[in-house]
């Protein structure tokens, strides 16, 4: 009888029972093939106690080698789907966009530029109706509510970066503009003061946009012509000073106005002139000019235009041009003129300088002043040039 867990062998010549670690079988007494039952043992042993852990072993081989092969799927389908969402980015076609990025974070969850491709999607599908919305709110002239909108949405991509931000960029850019170009067109239509068309200025410089560029030209036009005159009228009354800062002023809008520039070289001329022999430049400005006229009233001068015209805002406009026929050079040309009704009224009388100030022989200058204060028709009135004086060197 053999205790409980006791392995047993069976002896090979007459089959009885025997103790694993016996040599000799106890009933026949032959010496029992230790080499053999040892075998048959490990065997024995083998079968019974390694057979199973190498079948979990072999199956969890195939369960991960299947397991790697789906994941590896997922990942190629993740992958494809981020680069088809990323088409329908450049194609801005966000709301295509934003559902490929969510499908293919569905097959692929630690995918950090899908993750991040979809928040910037949900971004730009915001900035898309913030664009629209601008887009209402313009046409209702909204502009500051609009312009607000647009801000907002640019600031919604501060911490993106990319072509597709970009793209998205220029498209607020160029919304912006048009709002602030709309918004300037109609202030414009207001008739704004000169204080305002100043600020107006640049803010339309400031605009990145051919019409843009063709609002600052308006804007530029209107304050050289505002300055002109408003400095010649302190000019005509001897106010050198005043003359001189209202130019000054008017170049800080407009430092290459050709008509300016030439304005404040004729105040500085007729300034220094006048402080330093005031009486002589009088006498020899009317002897001149008497002598001139009297002797031979084209020989410096010839007279070549003078009209009247009305401006975009309805201003009396007067502009001429004249010749030089002198033989030498003639500077700080002075123009008379007069304005007449139908009746032949004289309703008011002006002086303005010719510019450029100084005319060689055969140049020709031009002269033009804009009369804020007239409501009169250009077609209802009459310009008569009373007389045109010059200096000479």
């Amino acid at each position: 009888m053999s205790k409980a867990g006791e392995r047993m062998l069976h002896c090979p010549y007459c089959g009885t029972n025997v103790k694993e670690d016996e040599q000799f079988c106890i009933k026949c007494g032959k010496q029992l093939p230790s080499d053999i039952y040892h075998r048959m043992n490990r065997k024995k042993k083998f079968n019974k106690f390694w057979f199973l852990p190498l079948g979990i072993l072999l199956l969890l081989l195939i369960s991960s080698s299947v397991f790697y092969l789906v994941l590896l799927n997922y990942s190629t389908q993740a992958k494809e789907l981020f680069e088809q969402g990323g088409e329908s980015v450049l194609n801005e076609d966000y709301e295509e966009a934003r559902v490929l990025f969510e499908e293919s974070l569905n097959y692929k969850k630690n995918f950090p530029q899908a993750a991040v491709s979809l928040d910037f999607m949900n971004k730009a599908l915001t900035v898309e109706a913030a664009m629209a919305q601008s887009t209402d709110l313009l046409e209702k002239q909204d502009y500051q509510q609009a312009l607000s909108l647009i801000t907002e949405a640019e600031n919604d991509l501060r911490n993106f970066n990319g072509p597709a931000v970009n793209q998205l960029i220029e498209q607020i850019v160029t919304k912006r503009n048009t709002i602030k170009i709309a918004q300037l067109e109609n202030v414009l239509e207001q008739e704004p003061n000169i204080d305002n068309l100043k600020i107006l200025l640049w803010e339309a410089d400031a605009i990145n946009d051919p019409d843009a560029n063709s609002i600052t030209l308006d804007i530029k036009n209107q304050i050289i012509d505002f300055t002109f005159s408003r400095a010649s009228e302190q000019l005509n009354k001897k106010q050198f000073n005043d003359a001189y800062i209202l130019v000054e002023d008017g170049l800080k809008y407009a430092p290459d106005s050709e008509k300016l520039l030439s304005l404040q070289t004729t105040i500085e001329n007729e300034q220094d002139a006048f402080e330093t022999a005031q009486q002589q430049r009088l006498e020899q400005a009317m002897n001149t000019a008497a002598e001139e006229q009297q002797v031979n009233e084209n020989d410096a001068i010839d007279l070549l235009s003078a009209a009247i015209n009305s401006d975009d805002q309805g201003r009396l406009v007067v502009k001429g041009e004249v010749k030089s026929v002198a033989t030498i050079p003639i500077n700080s040309i002075l123009v008379e003129y007069a304005l007449l009704n139908r009746e032949g009224i004289e309703l008011l009388s002006n002086e303005i300088y010719v510019y450029p100030d100084r005319l060689y022989p055969g140049e020709k200058g031009n002269f033009e002043f804009t009369h804020f204060d007239m409501n009169e028709q250009g077609k209802n009135l009459e310009i008569v040039v009373n007389k045109i004086t010059w200096y000479t060197d």
